[in-house]
């Protein structure tokens, strides 16, 4: 008899792990991790796929407004011409009886045969006569000379240009016919009518409900630059001194940690309650001038004040504390070791928190509507720079609004191309605070 029948079966070994082997519990792990990373790669996905959609749609409807339809004419008109005009009790409409038939002999010229009348003229041109005769009395040493004249066409033309209008939905209008397209048809084979760069649109200011082709956002850009100029002079110093004083001198206890929660819960307020107060403040309490860059950049420097003592105060929280006790150590003042050593350590996020403030001021457009900036349309610039605080203006954003609420369909493609020029100043703005981050910061 042997041992092994003594002690009865043996038991079966256990099968051996191994390194190179996943077990059930990682293979179940690993599985859970691919899962996260292919959701968060989706999120990233159609994140990226809203934001494209939206900058497609963005740019293809705020295209036409940098685009507009002119139609090139050399006009001669002599001295005789033009006093006889002038002796006529309608004058604009000689003026544009001599413009239609030297059209006419432009045309024939060129062998295109069309009938049309000053009414059609007038709806696809607008006051032809009233232009001539402004610009011959301006210049009465043309007379006499052929004048090339660039005149612009009417928004439903440059609509039909642009494929907006059609001769299937168009309908006869005191604004636009169907027998107008055949005369915009035969300009356009004659080469006298063609579509260029609107360079109005970014020069110019609004010109009112009824001329949505001689609509700029110039003026409002002006506008806004003064109001980012007050923002600016404003909220950085107030808000970097006040960050400085509650991160680095003011004492911890309950009334500083009420000023900290007051500041937290004043970024989180809506705009316009900001705007509010500065209606009930700024204009009926103080009486300054409605509709000025001044009032509205008092306001906006109230709301952005916030966010920069926030991230500046963020920035200072950054830099190592080591550094601020190395400068007392050997003997600089509280003061000093602030001001020589954290303050430009923290100077690039100072910079960032700043810039990234004011991009949120210039896109704000509740504050303005309650100060009266959508009810003034501003027809041209400001006199002086003074005036450009003072005197009546718009904003981007403002002016974006007023255009969107119109009923002319022509301003909808202002409003996109508006929405276009304030994010050029957006990312240029986001751009200037990379660099300035990239140039001043410090690595320990």
């Amino acid at each position: 008899m042997t041992d092994a029948s003594i002690g009865g079966a043996a038991e079966p070994r256990k099968k051996k792990s191994s390194i190179h082997e996943l077990d059930a519990r990682t293979r179940k792990r690993n599985a859970s991790e691919a899962r996260f990373k292919a959701f968060g790669l989706g999120a990233i996905l159609i994140g990226l796929f809203f934001l494209v959609t939206l900058a497609v749609s963005i740019v293809r409807s705020g295209l036409p407004a940098f685009t507009e339809t002119v139609v090139d004419v050399e006009f001669t008109l002599n001295q005789a011409q033009f006093d006889e005009a002038e002796a006529t009790l309608f004058k604009t409409a000689a003026y544009s009886d001599l413009f239609i038939a030297d059209l006419r002999g432009t045309l024939e010229e060129r062998g295109v045969q069309v009938a049309f009348d000053e009414a059609a003229i007038e709806r696809l041109l607008g006051k032809v006569g009233g232009t001539l005769r402004e610009f011959y009395r301006a210049n009465p040493e043309q007379l006499g000379q052929p004048v090339a004249f660039q005149l612009p066409a009417s928004s439903r033309v440059d609509g039909y240009f642009n494929g907006r209008v059609t001769r299937e939905t168009l309908e006869d209008t005191r604004f636009l016919q169907g027998s107008d397209l055949d005369l915009v048809d035969a300009l356009h084979e004659a080469g006298v009518i063609r579509q260029d760069f609107n360079w109005t649109f970014l020069t110019g200011a609004d010109s009112g409900v009824d001329n949505p082709g001689g609509a700029g956002i110039g003026a409002s850009v002006v506008g806004s630059f003064f109001m980012m100029l007050v923002v600016l002079v404003l909220a950085l110093p107030i808000g970097v001194a006040a960050s400085i004083y509650l991160e680095e001198f003011a004492p911890q206890n309950k009334f500083t940690d009420l000023i900290e929660v007051n500041i937290s819960n004043l970024a989180a307020v809506p705009s316009i309650v900001f705007g509010i107060l500065g209606l009930a403040v700024f204009i009926q309490f103080m009486h300054l001038p409605q509709s000025a860059p001044l009032v509205g950049g008092l306001v906006l420097t109230l709301m952005t004040l916030p966010t920069i003592i926030i991230s500046t105060r963020a920035a200072l929280k950054a830099v190592p504390p080591s550094i601020r006790d190395a400068a007392l150590g050997v003997g600089a003042s509280k003061m000093q070791a602030v001001f020589h050593h954290v303050l430009p350590l923290a100077m690039p996020g100072i910079l960032t928190g700043t810039i990234i403030g004011l991009a949120q001021a210039l896109g704000e457009t509740a504050p303005l509507l309650l100060i009266g900036m959508v009810g003034f349309v501003a027809r041209g610039y400001p006199e002086g720079f003074l005036g450009g605080f003072t005197e009546p203006n718009s904003a981007m954003p403002a002016q974006i609004y007023t255009w969107a609420a119109r009923a002319d369909v022509s301003f909808y493609e202002k409003a996109w191309g508006g929405i276009i020029v304030l994010l050029v100043f957006l990312l240029l703005m986001n751009v200037i605070a990379i660099i300035l981050r990239r140039k001043f910061e410090r690595r320990w």
